[in-house]
């Protein structure tokens, strides 16, 4: 009896090894068989990082195709979070802003300046920020604008739209802007600084300056002037709402998780389908956002798309605080400090290329796109310098004190200054004190006999340093920016550098 069993399963083994054969088997030479170029042909068994796969002559069997689409998927969805982090923050940028009020009627401004109770990516603390949420959707708007500010309208995708106040072509002196909307066929009046808008949603910010210490002459000069309007009520336009939020806790950052994808979602659902670009809807299409369409991912494509949300969180706080190539440093593999902002475009191109992790990394850590900002003018405008480690590498910790030490003749024609920020939030460093940082007009700032300058990070302040002092938080992570304004020559010819930061002891 064994034996017949012995038999029956040997011949089964020679027939499955014949059948195996016989589909693996290399085929035969025909009439119009010709050699194959190297690389053209895929083996049938590939080892892999996502594991083995397994092909009958170019065709996957059923398991590798799961793999396949289970890394499509998720490479996808990676590359869509980097890629779409900026439409995210504006979603952010909208509902903080409309949570006050509705659109188009209600204006927010920090009266008093913005504290570390709000939430906004990288603010400073010097400029009076006030801002708007503009909503249109079959005729143009009119803005008018206030004298002397740096006003930037950005559109619900992120993208530049119009420039007002000093870098505008109002030239600083204010005036009446007409925003058109997407498919608006009607007439465009004369008497207006005219731009054009992709979408119904638009964000629009400007920032005031002090008169000696006070923001109160640029909040009055707003209220009196600013004015959001559709063009039909240019003869009584409504009034608008001014909202104090100084000191009020209000959120403008979108999610690093999962709900990251649902706040793209609802941009692509508010503007027309032809207002986006067409490469990157395809991209958000492919995993399951789409115009018109409930984002409804199941069971399987909702793991994913967590998994790549995490993922895609390490890898933008990666781009930020440990960038890999020269362009985004100021001086290049001597310091730590570095932009947000490389090369001269403020579409993140180089050579017809798109800088996508500039892009990514900008657009997590800050906000505001335009044109004047990658601009270099000496004695004009501001530059930006980041520091995320101190001068032997390590990460910047909150239970550590550092010094920086700023060499004489401060290359700023009207100022400079430091400000802190949470690592996790990129918003102001939460501590005892209101405004975390410090700039070259505070009052009893120390100055060296050289006429250099010293300013000091931690949590306590060192003794008879008080005064050049920026408090941080035992266990917190942090980084800065060190800003100059009115950015002078030494700076941009790099012949006056900031010392990088480094622990005292």
């Amino acid at each position: 009896m064994k034996t017949r069993q012995y038999f029956i399963l040997a011949l089964a083994v020679m027939i499955a090894v014949s059948l195996s054969l016989s589909v693996w088997a290399e085929p035969p030479k025909m009439k119009m068989t010709t050699e194959v170029p190297p690389g053209i042909a895929t083996p049938d068994k590939l080892e892999t990082r996502i594991g083995t796969l397994n092909l009958f002559d170019g065709v996957p069997d059923k398991e590798t195709a799961k793999k396949v689409y289970d890394n499509l998927d998720f490479q996808r969805a990676v590359q869509a979070y980097l890629n779409s982090i900026q439409i995210a923050s504006m979603y952010g940028m909208r509902k903080g802003i409309l949570e006050f009020g509705p659109a188009n009627t209600t204006a927010l401004l920090f009266e008093t300046l913005m504290d570390s109770k709000a939430l906004w990516l990288t603010p400073n603390t010097t400029s009076v920020y006030m801002c708007a949420w503009l909503e249109m959707k079959d005729e143009p708007y009119v803005i008018e604008t206030p004298p002397n500010v740096l006003g930037i309208i950005d559109s619900h995708w992120f993208e530049y739209v119009a420039d007002f106040g000093n870098a505008g072509p109002d030239k600083g002196k204010g005036g009446k802007f007409l925003i058109v909307p997407p498919g608006y066929k009607g007439d465009v009046p004369d008497g207006y600084f005219v731009a054009h808008t992709k979408t119904y949603g638009n964000w629009v910010i400007w920032r005031g300056f002090q008169e000696n210490g006070d923001p109160a002459q640029a909040v009055a000069a707003t209220k009196k002037i600013f004015r959001m309007y559709p063009l039909s009520q240019k003869n009584n336009p409504p009034k608008m709402n001014f909202i104090d939020v100084s000191g009020v806790f209000n959120n403008t950052i979108h999610r690093m998780d999962y709900g990251i994808f649902e706040e793209i979602d609802a941009v692509v659902q508010a503007e027309p389908a032809d207002s986006g670009d067409p490469e990157l809807l395809g991209l958000l299409a492919s995993i399951g956002i789409r115009k018109g369409q409930p984002f409804a991912p199941d069971a399987r494509m909702k793991k994913i798309l967590t998994e790549a949300a995490d993922v895609g969180a390490a890898t933008v706080r990666t781009l930020a605080a440990l960038p890999r190539e020269d362009m985004f440093y100021f001086y290049p593999g001597e310091s730590v400090w570095s932009t947000p902002f490389p090369g001269g475009s403020h579409e993140f191109l180089d050579n017809g290329a798109r800088l996508l992790d500039a892009r990514s990394y900008f657009h997590f850590y800050a906000t505001g796109i335009t044109p004047a900002m990658t601009t270099k003018m000496v004695g004009k405008g501001s530059q930006y310098a980041v520091a995320y480690f101190d001068s032997e590498g390590n990460a910047l910790d909150g239970g550590k004190t550092y010094k920086v030490h700023l060499p004489p003749n401060v290359p700023a024609k009207d100022f400079w200054s430091f400000t802190l920020y949470d690592n996790q939030t990129r918003a102001m460093l939460q501590t005892d004190q209101q405004f975390p940082g410090l700039d070259g007009n505070k009052k009893g700032l120390q100055q060296n006999q050289d006429g250099s300058y010293d300013v000091y990070f931690g949590p306590k302040a060192p003794a008879g340093k008080e005064s050049n002092w920026i408090q941080t938080v035992a266990g917190k992570g942090w980084n800065m920016i060190f800003r100059l304004y009115g950015p002078l020559k030494p700076w941009f010819d790099k012949t006056w550098r900031p010392g990088d930061p480094e622990v005292v002891e």
